[in-house]
């Protein structure tokens, strides 16, 4: 690394994470009303204590992003805006009408954001609530709405709620379809089981983690739908623009022309962001996030002295917004451009994310670094992204599995035994990728091998504490947890009743399909008929050669034909077919054709191993 890696002379973002500081919370904890915690940022304490002189088994750089991310507290953005931080993975943010405040991304968590809310009534007046904005789909940004309005003032119309279009279908479809994996991997990704100490979890670089409690969803009521739509809530104007298919699927930028504030969302904060999240998701395209970022500065660019996003802290000034704006535009075109460029000269995947190098100007910006994304990981989902997960050589079209594989590489190097030998051997010249790579063989082809999964666990520790990326670091000690003390499962869950009662049936029948055990259904041969009174809609499914189909009004007779009410389809959702009849859910016809469908659901395990077989 040079020096301009590390621009440590420039302290600019130690002071714009201070800036307007008006109060905190004292102590920095959320409780439930159980008094179970759900947030501690006070856990973090040893970062604030500490901030220039970062623990040796923290990269310094990660230390410093870490210092910055755990300020706590209600901070003024401009006269009227105010923002939370410090109290989830996410930014809220408070905007003043002429009656109440509108509220930006409550947060994960019901409580978190209740919490938020009370700071800043504390400093600002007991205002009421009279909007409500979702920047995108992600559920750090919706997921505590009901810690800060009412499902009745939703409901009467008093409190809007505004979302880019599509938002509700993309939110569900994430924490739905593939949610018990990515449940699963986000444990490794920010660190859920970590001690919060300097040979722990320091934070994932967005922010320090998640929260922990009551996750709910009020649908929006308000679509924006293209770019230059303008909308006035409790006297605040607003110009927004769609920026679809960039961090999350459905996300969107806004203008307070009248305050000359600029939200970001999450498409422009002080890391290098993700392409492909480590927890999984589909590929983002940078080509697109790039050309957002051009597109902002043109429309907003002239009437913008400060840019605020739904994580870290502002940006002020006009030239520096610009300049930040620019360079993140640049960040993720780079990286775009450069991986089509080596892929088109027929480099792979994993050989371009150790080709590719920042320029200077990137290298020497912090929030260019890689502490939530990264150049290795992010390249490699571009190369996926246009490739696919073959590089084209066919001695890796029709590979072994791991466990398979595992067990003839053991074999060919002369077992367990000796590989671990030979990985020591590694580790003491320092080759710890190499070691790592082995190791996980003997993990795989002997998973009770003590001594390799003792010595795998240290690698693992060591390539943690040289992380700069903080779900780098994160994944790499969850991964020596779990080699040490077993299988920890999924701590925290994404999917909640609030989410299920807004899936419309068409979600329902996609998010069923996908847990038919195929073979098990091999020989079924059943047709049922739903009607869903509040959707105004009916169905027809079949379940033949094991696959399930739906047909909106198909007329082929059914034995079964089921009545499904919102909260009884959100508990068959959840698998609880005892809740949907309680939930009143109507059976005209042969029960035993809905119990046989039952019978070959196979649900995701939460709890599937990661670092052994």
């Amino acid at each position: 690394m040079t020096d301009i890696d590390f621009p440590y002379q420039d302290r600019q973002d130690y002071d714009d994470a201070a800036r307007g500081l008006l109060r905190s919370l004292e102590p920095g904890v959320v409780r439930n009303d159980g008094g179970d915690v759900l947030w501690d940022n006070d856990s973090y304490a040893f970062l604030a204590d500490h901030p220039d002189e970062p623990a040796d088994t923290v990269h310094p750089s990660l230390w410093r992003q870490s210092s910055l991310v755990a300020k706590q507290g209600l901070f003024e953005v401009v006269e009227g805006i105010y923002q939370v931080r410090g109290f989830d993975l996410s930014n809220i943010t408070f905007v003043e009408g002429d009656s109440g405040v509108i509220v930006i991304d409550p947060l994960i968590s019901m409580e978190t954001a209740r919490a938020a809310l009370a700071l800043y009534r504390a400093e600002r007046g007991d205002r009421d609530v009279t909007g409500i904005i979702y920047t995108h789909c992600h559920i750090d940004h919706f997921g505590g709405v009901r810690g800060v309005v009412s499902q009745e003032d939703v409901d009467s119309g008093k409190v809007p709620v505004v979302a880019p279009e599509g938002f509700v279908e993309h939110a569900i479809a994430e924490n739905v379809y593939a949610g018990t994996a990515m449940g699963r991997r986000a444990g490794y990704m920010y660190g859920a089981v970590l001690p919060r100490n300097p040979k722990g979890s320091v934070g994932a670089g967005l922010g320090q983690t998640t929260s922990t409690g009551t996750v709910g969803l009020i649908a929006p009521t308000v679509d924006i739908t293209r770019t230059g739509q303008e909308l006035t809530v409790d006297g605040v104007r607003m110009v927004f623009q769609l920026a679809p298919g960039t961090e999350a699927p459905a996300e969107m930028h806004f203008l307070f022309p009248d305050r000359r504030a600029l939200c970001m969302a999450e498409n422009a904060t002080h890391t290098l962001h993700n392409i492909l999240t480590l927890r999984g998701a589909v590929v983002r395209d940078p080509h697109a996030w790039a050309r957002y970022l051009t597109e902002v500065i043109e429309i907003f660019g002239d009437q913008t002295d400060v840019a605020f996003a739904s994580h870290h802290w502002p940006t002020w000034g006009a030239d520096r917004v610009r300049e930040f704006l620019s360079l993140q535009r640049d960040l993720y075109a780079y990286q775009h451009d450069q991986t089509l460029r080596l892929l088109n000269r027929g480099y792979t995947g994993s050989e371009i994310a150790e080709m590719i190098e920042l320029p200077p100007a990137l290298r020497g910006a912090w929030h260019a670094h890689g502490y939530y994304g990264s150049i290795s990981h992010n390249v490699k989902a571009i190369y996926q992204r246009y490739m696919g997960w073959y590089d084209g050589n066919p001695a890796r079209l029709w590979q072994h599995p791991p466990v398979e594989a595992a067990k003839r590489y053991v074999e060919y190097m002369g077992g367990a035994d000796a590989v671990v030998t030979k990985a020591r051997e590694s580790v003491s010249r320092g080759d710890l990728r190499w070691a790592a790579q082995v190791l996980d063989h003997v993990v795989f082809a002997q998973p009770d091998h003590q001594e390799g999964r003792r010595l795998l666990a240290d690698v693992m520790e060591q390539l943690g504490f040289g992380c700069e990326n903080g779900t780098w670091r994160n994944s790499y000690l969850s991964a020596a947890a779990e080699l040490r003390d077993g299988n920890f499962g999924t701590p925290t869950q994404s999917s909640s009743p609030d989410l299920l009662n807004q899936l419309p049936p068409e979600m329902f029948f996609d998010a069923l399909a996908v847990q038919i055990d195929g073979p098990q259904a091999w020989d079924h041969d059943l047709a049922i008929q739903w009607r869903f009174p509040e959707h105004d809609a009916r169905f027809l499914t079949t379940l033949r050669n094991g696959v399930f189909s739906y047909v909106r009004d198909g007329q082929d007779a059914a034995p079964l034909t089921l009545t499904v009410n919102r909260a009884a389809l959100a508990a068959l959702a959840a698998g609880d077919l005892t809740g949907a009849e309680a939930a009143g859910l109507g059976f005209d016809g042969d029960r035993s054709v809905l119990d046989q469908l039952v019978a070959v659901l196979d649900p995701g395990d939460p709890n599937f191993n990661i670092i052994e077989p």
